[in-house]
């Protein structure tokens, strides 16, 4: 049977977190151990298995049953100096207590009764959702803020021999890390800024934890709670800053129309065609909209009158 890990606490003193709950569900639903455990009890069966088929060759001219106590004892000693590491684990080593090695993945083989698989350390990036509840924001809003930090172990040697229990370690800074960077933040910000502030997490995380032989690879901020009378008064206040935004839109426009309307005012003045001309296309507008037909007095009856009387004196 595998040791467990020399920093282990009793199991009251972990947080309380689904999310903690979910990886370890998927974690034993995804990998196991059975295949390396089996393959050690194997290898350790060896000699066991040889001094039965021993004892059996030699029963008549000796005592079988201390070939198979030699045997027991042997088979015993195997399975205290070996240990099988997976693909992605690494075996810290002591050796009379004290740090000696950091071994795997594979087969290692150790000195026997000096030297001790004491922790085995998973070294894939591992996922930890924690939560930061009731924290003031920089406007004195509460809110509850659910996030889940992505890290993984670079150094197995300081990990084991820096900190107790660094998985619960993570757990508790970066809550606490969370909280202090929500109380810089205004509650706009926090939707505005999420790729920012998590970005701002993660590099305290990084600089808090890295000295332990922890990476932190992103913190990603899931979810935030406001009471709901806050809510709603910040969804007023949101509809009232969009209104007054359009309103300034608008009037901004009707400025720029305007300005429009007095440089075209001055040209008109300035010259006497260019009203005609603008009159002109205003009412071929209005007839091509409507299909009517529009009389417009003008000069041109003058010409048709001379005319006229030309052919009469003729």
């Amino acid at each position: 049977m595998d040791k467990g890990s020399y920093f282990d606490e009793p199991a009251e003193a972990i947080p309380n977190s689904g999310g903690m709950d979910i990886e370890a569900k998927l974690t034993e639903s995804t990998t196991s151990r059975a295949g390396a455990v089996w393959l050690r009890v194997g290898i350790s069966s060896i000699p066991l298995l040889a001094s039965i088929i021993l004892a059996f060759a030699l029963k008549a001219i000796f005592y079988p049953w201390a070939v198979l106590l030699v045997g027991l004892a042997c088979s015993a000693v195997l399975l205290g100096c070996t240990h099988v590491v997976l693909e992605w684990e690494r075996a810290v080593v002591l050796r009379f207590g004290k740090f000696y090695r950091v071994a795997g993945p594979g087969l290692i083989m150790m000195a026997p009764f000096i030297d001790s698989v004491t922790a085995t350390v998973d070294m894939r990036i591992r996922s930890t959702a924690f939560k930061a509840e009731h924290v003031l924001t920089a406007d004195l809003v509460p809110a509850d803020v659910d996030a889940i930090l992505f890290w993984t172990v670079w150094d197995a040697e300081k990990a084991c021999t820096e900190v107790r229990s660094y998985e619960r370690l993570i757990y508790w800074v970066a809550q606490t890390t969370l909280r202090d960077v929500m109380g810089a933040v205004t509650i706009a910000q926090l939707s505005t800024r999420r790729e920012q502030i998590d970005k701002e997490v993660a590099n305290i995380l990084e600089a808090k934890t890295n000295e332990w032989g922890i990476t932190i690879t992103a913190v990603e901020i899931r979810d935030i709670e406001i009471p709901e009378d806050l809510q709603e008064s910040l969804s007023a206040e949101a509809r009232a800053e969009r209104e007054r935004n359009a309103r300034m839109i608008l009037a901004e426009v009707e400025k720029d129309i305007s300005d429009l309307f007095v440089e075209a005012a001055k040209v008109y003045g300035d010259e006497s065609a260019a009203l005609q001309l603008r009159a002109m296309s205003m009412v071929s507008d209005s007839v091509k909209e409507k299909g009517d037909l529009v009389v417009i007095p003008s000069s041109l009856a003058d010409a048709f009158e001379g005319l006229k009387k030309l052919g009469a004196s003729r």
